[in-house]
């Protein structure tokens, strides 16, 4: 297959199509819009795992807080579908951003939690093929989240579930967690992380906003304290996706991985460089706002293409934007696995 080669499920017959267009009493006039929207709809195979949505109590919570940004305050359901359909996604997974409800007290929380699953649940009801959920917690509130867990994956059917890298300055790897993750890996379930800013680090450059340095590596903060809880050693059956390519973390590696043989403790609980090696090894990736080859080749190095999966951080960025920058890195079978094929593994329900 070539690297511009699509599957043979997604291509639509130009001719077919105008025939029944015409057959179904569409004008002549109409017919280029119409074709060129089909087109782009029938050639879609892409499925972006990074995709964010702005359900309005979740804006409305925001605006009361001081928070959020324009790109989010803006969003729309026809602004995503645009941006999916110029790039030939055709799936988007949808996540509530940074700081999701984490800046709310225990009701408010699970409130805004509960409405903003059902919004996007009612999004992949209404547009069906086009979304799916990584359902939003009450974190850092353990006993709402862990009722929440059971409502989004058993009732709204959810595609995995999203958790921040922090919350109030508590990484995934706390122990007031673990009741969390003890749920997630008994139900093998599919966690999308975002990164979040940690208090001691905000607003510390001038004119440098947190998310362009500190989202990085506070991605690479809950990895290592993940890892080095030993949080993923208990539950191995959680399969993690980290955001941006691992944030800082492939580059950092080096450092994560001889950490044993500096620290007496690691040493005596049985880490080296090998078992640090296999946990940050077996994780998933995505692409979002690392399509390009200063992400990549560090990415490259650590993990195989089978655990890279396609995502855009719109409405932070378009999903062309990483479209292009894959296709001049990876080719062939390589990037079709990347824009599609290692997402369907993970939520197999994708394949149709």
């Amino acid at each position: 297959m070539t690297r511009h080669s699509r599957p043979a499920s997604c291509v639509l017959s130009r001719r077919t199509f105008i025939a029944s267009t015409l057959a179904a009493g569409a004008s002549a006039a109409a017919l280029p819009l119409l074709l060129r929207r089909a087109v782009a709809q029938a050639a879609a195979y892409r499925i972006d795992v990074h995709h964010h949505l702005s359900p309005p109590t979740h804006i409305e919570a925001l605006r009361k807080a001081s928070l959020g940004t324009p790109p989010t305050y803006n969003w729309s359901v026809a602004k995503s579908l645009e941006d999916m359909d110029k790039a030939g996604v055709a799936t988007s997974i949808t996540s509530v951003t940074t700081p999701a409800v984490s800046f709310l007290d225990n009701d408010n929380a699970r409130r805004v939690a509960r409405e903003c699953n059902e919004y996007a649940a009612k999004l992949m009801t209404d547009h069906p093929g086009r979304f799916g959920i990584f359902a939003t917690l009450p974190l850092p509130h353990v006993d709402a989240s862990l009722q929440e867990i059971a409502f989004a994956l058993d009732t709204l059917k959810a595609d995995g579930i999203c958790l921040m890298t922090n919350y109030g300055d508590k990484w995934l790897g706390a122990p007031e967690f673990a009741p969390v993750m003890e749920e997630l890996n008994r139900r093998k379930a599919v966690v999308y992380t975002h990164p979040a800013a940690a208090n001691c680090c905000r607003n510390l450059v001038p004119d440098i906003p947190d998310q362009i340095i500190e989202f990085g590596t506070d991605t690479t903060r809950t990895i290592a304290n993940l890892v080095f809880s030993g949080t993923t050693v208990r539950c191995p059956d959680i399969r993690f996706i980290f955001s941006h390519a691992g944030g800082t973390m492939p580059f950092l590696v080096e450092r994560l991985q001889l950490l044993p043989g500096i620290s007496p403790k690691l040493k005596q609980g049985g880490w080296d460089f090998e078992k640090v090696s296999a946990q940050l090894t077996r994780y998933h990736y995505d692409t979002a706002q690392s399509a390009h080859p200063g992400a990549l080749s560090s990415l490259m190095r650590l993990v195989s293409v089978s655990q890279v999966v396609f995502g855009t951080d719109y409405p932070f960025r378009t999903s062309i934007d990483h479209v292009k920058g894959l296709a001049a890195y990876f080719s062939g079978a390589d990037l079709i696995a990347i824009e599609r094929g290692n997402a369907v593994k993970l939520i197999p329900r994708l394949q149709a």
